[in-house]
């Protein structure tokens, strides 16, 4: 049963993108008036409502053909790993997609019909209760130690203080949760940062990335891959008896 309803929901999921309006555009980072997290309209509102985990279950559901039910998402990084991921930094998002700040075509059929702002803050309020998968897309080249190695030194001096010594972000500032993200994930992200090309990006963290090599910022995301939050991880899984 649970295989067919995954069936339906990724259908379903072709269908909305396909016959979907283009997204509108808003003025983002390339615009002088850019503010990062201006509290207004929809946002300041789903932000000062109370997610309901359990309502918010029910209205993830469609989220999980992509994102999985897990929250875990996909380790060739199409699709980000949320589980616990920050509320009000998925309820940003979100809001920012469905206001054009965010350029993601395969995400606005889906947040364009959550208009409700409770919606917002329920979704992100189940999200957020999920516990981070441990099994997630590193970087697995020969050299992992050394490039691991590498992006510990960029990140302790210049990521650590808003993404914190374990990957746990800050809840409060909208830093998100990067522990248990996919390394090719990450990857895409700040390079689309750095680029330009992530209109809705802080302009303090384009400050910090804008320098870096493409070989940087494979470093760095290698070393952002492997970190872990304790007490926010899944158990894993036990190993299997020998008969």
């Amino acid at each position: 049963m649970k295989k067919i309803a995954l069936a339906l929901s990724l259908a379903l999921s072709s269908t909305l993108a396909l016959a979907a309006p283009p997204a509108p555009k808003a003025a983002g980072i390339e615009s002088k008036d850019y503010q990062w997290a201006k509290m207004e309209g929809e946002l300041k509102e789903a932000l000062t409502k109370k997610g309901d985990v359990k309502r918010g279950k029910d209205t993830y559901e469609i989220c999980g053909a992509c994102h999985l039910p897990s929250g875990a998402g996909r380790p060739d990084g199409t699709f980000p790993q949320l589980a616990g991921q920050h509320s009000t930094v998925l309820i940003k998002q979100m809001a920012d997609i469905r206001m054009g700040l965010r350029d993601n075509p395969t995400m606005y059929p889906f947040a364009k019909e959550m208009t409700d702002p409770q919606d917002l803050a329920d979704t992100s309020a189940y999200i957020q209760s999920l516990c981070i998968p441990v099994d997630h897309g590193k970087y697995e080249g020969a050299d992992a130690a050394k490039q691991v190695a590498a992006g510990k030194d960029l990140y302790e001096k210049q990521c650590k203080e808003c993404h914190g010594a374990n990957g746990e972000g800050n809840k409060e500032k909208f830093y998100p949760v990067i522990a248990g993200q996919h390394y090719k994930y990450l990857l895409r992200q700040m390079t689309e940062i750095r680029d330009g090309h992530r209109r809705n990006a802080n302009p303090d963290m384009v400050k910090v990335i804008k320098p870096y090599t493409n070989e940087q910022l494979v470093a760095i995301s290698a070393f952002q891959s492997s970190l872990s939050m304790p007490g926010a991880m899944c158990k894993g899984k036990a190993p299997a008896k020998k008969k």
